[in-house]
């Protein structure tokens, strides 16, 4: 049967499709974002480009053979934790972040490293020409013989070098640059990306070679293309963190073969990007134990928790309207936190500028650090110091009481290898509850009730 072609409009935004132009996309609204395009039905048993599909037939799943699709472990331990233990043969992962933030050097060690330890790998690069990418594989001290090199932007081409070295990963740098002949708009469109993901979708199950695509990002932070590229790959990867900072934040947000939320550490160097093995320490390797102002929140990323430093600054302020400003923590929260300290315990926030500040880079958004940033900001405006060996978890209440929350037994834990000899925490926990006990428990009911402990001199 014959495909029959008709003519949409595809959101460049979203990647809707509507069967007329308008001004405004009806599902994104984005302005002038539709754009013709002509789009092609196949008939039954083919697909898009014409090529004859073939036909599968049920299998019982006692009858499906696992063997050889083990994970293959890396030497770069955060990476294989983030991915669930290691790569996924026939995995497709993407892989996205702002511009510059380390994602090409990130990769260029994961493939030399898979070349080394477990046999060819390709890296394909639609941005750069081989010689460049020789350049910073010299400078982060990388070789191999089984890395190879292809500088290419058509789909068809790379599909027939990746048949023929049959490597083990092969890296995509980045999907935004690639495109197939058989579709008449540019590369980086949505229908472009669109295609050639599921294409390289379909190559990496049938032949077991571990994809990665490097994905762009739009002035907004979200992934560039449509949101079925999310729904086509297996794991979605974003490496995030302040360029000013030398932390880099390996986030997992979708991962079909693991645990999602996971967060590996890295510290970009001259030598590239560096595994921090006690993320916490790093980021509390330069703290003040009197300040006031500072406190220290234990949060989980993911299954790992972390020791982070909350830093809070009140000062008076000279307009009528005071600055509230937050970095590292959800505005929303801050806000949140500051009205329960005004109307519950009186204190006088109204004429006060804040500020308030996670070191080190990291964006907290569970409610486990509300303690730490009420803390910080009653530390700041009495200028009494916390106690510097207190660890504070717990989230607050409109009421002013403290609420429990999760992974409690792991986040103490945490806290006691690190040297803190106390924990404050909400009074709805027993000490019995499987709580480790080399580190003192300290318990509160109410906000008030935990000031109190937190600043007593």
């Amino acid at each position: 049967m014959k495909s029959k072609t008709r003519t949409v409009f595809v959101c460049q935004q979203c990647g809707s499709t509507q069967l007329k132009w308008m001004g405004r996309c009806p599902d994104c609204g984005e302005w002038n974002s539709l754009v013709e395009m002509a789009e092609s039905k196949p008939g039954r048993g083919r697909s898009s480009s014409g090529a004859d599909v073939p036909r599968s037939a049920p299998v019982r799943l006692t009858d499906v053979q696992s063997d050889g699709h083990d994970r293959v472990p890396l030497a770069m331990k955060e990476f294989s934790r983030v991915l669930g233990g290691g790569v996924v043969p026939g995995c497709l992962v993407l892989v996205s972040g702002d511009p510059g933030i380390g994602k090409t050097t990130l990769l260029t060690q994961v493939v030399a490293q898979m070349a080394v330890t477990h046999g060819p790998a390709l890296y394909v690069s639609g941005e750069e020409s081989a010689q460049q990418i020789k350049m910073r594989a010299d400078r982060l001290g990388l070789s191999g013989d089984q890395l190879y090199l292809l500088t290419e932007t058509d789909l068809d081409e790379i599909i027939v070098q990746i048949e023929n070295i049959k490597p083990r990963l092969a890296v995509i740098d980045s999907i935004q640059t690639v495109y197939t002949s058989e579709l008449t708009s540019a590369a980086g469109s949505i229908s472009q990306v669109r295609e050639c993901a599921a294409r390289l979708q379909g190559l990496a199950k049938q032949s077991g070679t571990s994809v990665f695509l490097v994905g762009h990002v739009t002035k907004s932070g979200a992934i560039a293309g449509p949101k079925v590229l999310e729904h086509i790959v297996d794991t979605v990867l974003y490496l995030e963190g302040d360029r000013h900072h030398a932390y880099r934040l390996l986030r997992s947000t979708k991962n079909r073969f693991g645990a999602t939320s996971e967060v590996g550490v890295f510290e970009m160097r001259g030598s590239g990007l560096v595994e921090v093995a006690n993320p916490s320490e790093a980021f509390l390797a330069e703290r003040l134990p009197a300040a006031p102002g500072s406190s220290i929140a234990v949060t989980m990323e993911g299954t790992r928790p972390l020791l982070v430093e909350v830093q809070a600054l009140c000062s008076t302020s000279a307009f009528g309207l005071p600055r509230r400003t937050a970095n590292g923590v959800d505005m929303n929260r801050m806000l949140l936190v500051a009205a329960v300290l005004s109307k519950r315990l009186g204190l006088k926030l109204g004429d006060q500028d804040m500020f308030v500040n996670v070191v080190g880079g990291l964006y907290i958004s569970e409610p486990a650090a509300d303690l730490s940033i009420a803390a910080s900001i009653a530390s700041s405006l009495r200028d009494t110091p916390v106690a510097a060996d207190l660890a504070l978890v717990g989230e607050v209440g409109l009421s002013g009481e403290l609420r429990a929350v999760g992974q409690l037994a792991a986040r103490l834990n945490e806290a006691a290898k690190l040297g803190f000899r106390r924990a404050l925490i909400p009074k709805t926990y027993r000490v019995s509850e499987g709580l480790p006990g080399d580190i003192e428990i300290v318990t509160a009911r109410s906000l008030g009730e935990a000031l109190a402990v937190a600043l007593k001199k």
